[in-house]
């Protein structure tokens, strides 16, 4: 055997594994397609938001205090930036359902907060301008995660605890015996006890029984060079999540005194593959863009300063698969564009489920077999 476990994929979730085998004495071997960082991953963009109050549902608020609590352990050892605590503002009409999902998610948790009417969000947060009758929440356990530090640091210390990590190694296939699991390079062919796919945008090619149930889709990020980036500065502008009409919006202050990222969730389509990502929007996307994140933030300036393109595969109901599909085979997939905030609890339950050990966290309804269902 060449590794107890082989974990295909060093991207947040895969990495985060790697270090948790490591330490609980597994022998591992960490392969990544690309060089260990690089800017193809759905991690990529140097800012990602944490968010306690979840429009996506409360039942993900225990994975997601316990990512938290993961988060600032990891930052407080750490010699770079990894998570800025601004809070995140969720703004809407009180009438939508993901606000009512903001707010079971207060009360599952007692999530410290602060509510905003219509008048005082305006009054408190100016930045904000085109608003009809949106109130906002401020989740006081939000911020900012930087995912490129991230990564960088759950990486060494993977190393650090015993994980050989490689970079630049493809894999073509696996191909699952009785007692193992042989894992098909370029190079030549490796055997683990155990395989976790976490490969992202490229798993479908490796476990192809998931190919119909995922689907390959871009993600714009862009950011703004305001005049006065004071305005925008963490102490005075939040972490933000804004829905106004048919538009949705998201954003992070000033990290660096300079660019603002503000996001537009954007229908860019589907695509086939990998390859057939185009990392750059058109000028009429573009335009869209600057111009309805001008109209609802004025002092971010009409036109985008620079953007780049991702991908992230989804499901259908944007929940992710987490768990078995063999005996011997762990996936963690599907994290559809929400997935970077609860890297440390999807690592965790990744290595556990590889591992035999139950989960801290009951995680039936994120089954691959689900879709067998």
């Amino acid at each position: 055997m060449d590794a107890d476990v082989i974990v295909i994929g060093l991207g947040a979730a895969g990495s985060y594994a790697s270090w948790n085998l490591a330490c609980n004495g597994a022998s591992v071997l960490g392969l990544e397609a690309q060089s260990l960082i690089h800017d193809d991953g759905a991690y990529a963009g140097e800012s990602r938001l944490f968010r306690a109050a979840y429009h996506e549902g409360a039942h993900y608020v225990p994975l997601l205090l316990a990512s938290r609590r993961a988060w600032l352990e990891l930052a407080d050892e750490s010699l770079a930036p990894i998570f800025h605590p601004t809070g995140v503002l969720s703004i809407g009409s009180p009438a939508d359902p993901r606000m009512e999902q903001v707010r079971r998610s207060l009360a599952a948790a007692d999530i410290p907060h602060t509510t905003f009417t219509t008048a005082e969000l305006a009054a408190r947060y100016p930045q904000h301008q085109g608003l009809s009758d949106e109130i906002a929440v401020l989740d006081e356990l939000g911020g900012a995660l930087r995912p490129e530090s991230a990564v960088t640091e759950i990486q060494r210390r993977a190393t650090a605890a015993g994980a050989e990590l490689r970079g630049n190694s493809p894999v073509l296939s696996i191909e699952e015996t009785g007692d193992a699991v042989r894992v098909v390079t370029p190079e030549g062919t490796l055997t683990a006890k155990q395989v976790i796919v976490s490969a992202g945008i490229w798993t479908p090619m490796l476990l192809p029984t998931l190919d119909r149930h995922l689907t390959i889709k871009p993600i714009a990020l862009t950011w703004f060079a305001p005049q006065n980036p004071s305005d925008f500065d963490p102490a005075v502008f939040p972490a933000f999540i804004r829905d106004h009409g048919a538009v949705h919006i998201f954003g992070v202050p000033t990290l660096d005194g300079s660019l603002v990222k503000a996001g537009y969730d954007a229908k860019w389509g589907d695509i086939d593959a990998p390859e057939h990502l185009e990392r750059r929007l058109s000028a009429a996307e573009r335009a869209k863009i600057s111009r309805d994140i001008h109209t609802l933030i004025p002092g971010l300036p009409d036109g985008i300063a620079k953007h780049s393109v991702h991908a992230d595969i989804f499901t259908a109901d944007k929940t992710p698969v987490i768990g078995r599909i063999s005996d011997r085979v762990t996936v963690g997939t599907g994290y559809s564009g929400h997935g970077f905030k609860f890297t440390p609890a999807f690592g965790d339950l990744l290595a556990d489920i590889a591992l035999g050990r139950t989960p801290e966290f009951d995680i039936s309804r994120l089954s691959p077999h689900r879709f067998a269902a």
